[in-house]
């Protein structure tokens, strides 16, 4: 008679042991899981964070098969999470993944304990209502490949040590609201030249003359309050892909600039642009998207590359332009 219930306490035991062995998610890492979700009152969308399951299944993060460490936490496209986000985030030191991503009630300045996760490669915090400075510690960062910062409240001056980061493939700090100008030091990027966007901002002056050096797959200036020369960007022995430098104050003789043949995108419109458009221009196979009206250019366009294939809309409201697809030349 004594046996079934000894049977039953060794089979619940038992299952416990079996359910503790089987679950991969470090302890450590999960603790720090549930206080960020604390933080953040939890929410509906970390709903899945149940302290007794295992957290390399919970939603919104990942675990590596090896290590089973949190090496990923990604949080996006939720109206009701609100608050700043959490400190904890910088207790996961093996997170090689950050994202906060179209989350509009989050709010407060970017986390200073994000400059412990020295594992980072990608940091996304976008579509936010963070505010504050664009933090100086980011550039502790050494394996991060892709920095995007963009569509914020973030102010201030951009931080020149952020030219320190040797693996940085993109950098978004577009969407804000900084102001100063582009740092110097941009021109002097240890290591990888990033894509740089930093497009719809406040950012003043001139554009620095030693990103002469750097040959930027894309660059997006636009809608900014830059001024003078931009002419050093391009290059025939430059690999860029994408220019937009669109509704600014640039002044420079468009004739003499020399484009390099990759060029798919070149937006220059609303500036204060003189000269002619250089024959070179016609050279350009893979051209897909041109725009030079509003500007103060004159004579006629040349004939030939893809030049004939854009509208009148690319060319128009210029000083004296002509040719097709304008007026003709008289």
């Amino acid at each position: 008679m004594k046996i079934i219930p000894f049977f039953l306490c060794f089979l619940f035991f038992s299952t416990l042991l079996s359910l503790s062995l089987s679950e991969l998610c470090n302890p450590y890492d999960k603790k720090v899981l549930l206080k960020i979700k604390q933080s953040l009152n939890n929410p509906y969308l970390l709903a899945s964070w149940n302290p007794q399951t295992d957290c390399c299944n919970w939603y919104c993060v990942e675990c590596d098969l090896k290590t089973n460490r949190i090496t990923s936490l990604t949080m996006f496209s939720d109206k009701e999470l609100s608050g700043q986000i959490p400190a904890e985030v910088g207790d996961l030191p093996f997170l090689e993944t950050l994202e906060f991503r179209k989350l509009p009630n989050l709010t407060g300045p970017i986390q200073p304990s994000i400059a412990k996760l020295k594992n980072l490669k990608f940091l996304r915090l976008s579509w936010t209502n963070l505010s504050g400075l664009v933090p100086d510690f980011l550039s502790q960062l050494k394996n991060l490949t892709f920095l995007d910062l963009s569509f914020n409240n973030l102010s201030g001056s951009i931080p020149s040590s952020l030219s320190l980061l040797p693996n940085l493939g993109a950098l978004h700090l577009d969407r804000n609201k900084l102001t100063g100008p582009i740092p110097y030091s941009f021109g002097m990027f240890h290591g990888n030249v990033p894509s740089l966007y930093l497009s719809h901002n406040r950012l003043s002056g001139k554009i620095p003359a030693s990103l002469d050096n750097m040959d930027f797959t894309a660059i997006d200036l636009s809608r900014n309050m830059l001024e003078g020369d931009a002419s050093m960007l391009f290059g025939s022995n430059k690999t860029t892909g994408e220019v937009d430098l669109s509704r600014n104050r640039l002044q420079f003789d468009l004739s003499k600039v020399e484009f390099p043949k990759s060029l798919a995108r070149l937006d220059l419109n609303h500036n204060e642009i003189t000269g002619s458009i250089p024959v070179g221009l016609t050279a350009v196979d893979d051209l897909q998207f041109l725009n030079l009206s509003y500007n103060r250019l004159c004579g006629k366009i040349p004939v030939g590359g893809k030049l004939q294939s854009f509208d009148y809309s690319a060319y128009f409201h210029n000083r004296c332009l002509c040719g097709a697809p304008l007026q003709s030349c008289k």
